[in-house]
């Protein structure tokens, strides 16, 4: 097929894509109502009790989902890597958002319009299926990290955190760096904490050698040793 822009591209098919596989016939479908969208840093996607009008694809760059608790602190639910599908579960059921989506580097992403896209899970069961198993994948992880972050100590918080972000997002060629530059303070909003103490977290594995530091630049240098810290709690 051919695209129009490089951003359906990424979302049809690049390597995560839920739509990879569809028969071009059905792509073709999909493509009828969409808008592909160019994201600063910073920039909303949608705010949380927005109503959904289609479905989200990161095509390219980094957005966080997240939920702003007492005080306006924010906690941050996920972090969403390209090919990813943002607010699915409000645009499934029907409801608004429960959450805000942002991007935290320029990115690119589509959306998908509601009519096209349900009528095309009506009629591709096996899409249907991969959309239910993300799903349901999705609440498991998020049932896992409900448990972390509200019994394990910061340590452990922090640590499962960055192998989080490494799971997401990858590593650099030197197969360490984790390919996240976040903050110091979404890394904290990520773990449950304070800035202040994600930052003296981050110092203390620093000393111990299991990461190192260079600006945002997180490298895991103990694989090992920061899977211990996460284990333990």
């Amino acid at each position: 097929m051919l695209y129009t822009n490089p951003y359906l591209e990424q979302c049809i098919e690049g390597p995560f894509s839920l739509f990879r596989e569809l028969p071009d016939r059905d792509k073709e479908y999909l493509l009828q109502d969409h808008l592909c969208i160019a994201l600063k840093k910073g920039e909303m996607i949608f705010h949380e009790g927005n109503r959904p009008a289609g479905v989200y694809c990161l095509a390219c760059g980094k957005v966080k989902v997240y939920k702003e608790g007492i005080g306006g602190r924010e906690q941050i639910i996920r972090m969403v890597r390209p090919q990813g599908l943002i607010g699915f579960a409000a645009f499934i059921s029907g409801t608004a958002y429960s959450a805000s989506a942002v991007a935290i580097e320029d990115s690119g992403i589509c959306r998908f319009d509601r009519d096209p896209f349900m009528k095309l899970l009506r009629r591709n069961p096996d899409l249907s299926m991969k959309l239910m198993r993300m799903m349901a994948l999705e609440l498991s992880f998020s049932n896992r990290r409900t448990v972390s972050l509200t019994q394990k100590h910061i340590r452990g918080r922090l640590a499962e955190s960055l192998l989080v972000l490494r799971d997401t997002y990858g590593v650099e060629n030197d197969g360490r760096t984790i390919r996240a530059y976040v903050s110091r303070e979404d890394l904290a909003c990520f773990s449950n904490m304070t800035t202040s103490n994600a930052i003296r977290t981050l110092s203390m594995f620093a000393s111990e050698s299991v990461i190192s530091l260079d600006g945002k630049k997180i490298c895991i240098v103990d694989q090992a040793k920061l899977e211990k810290i996460s284990q333990l709690g």
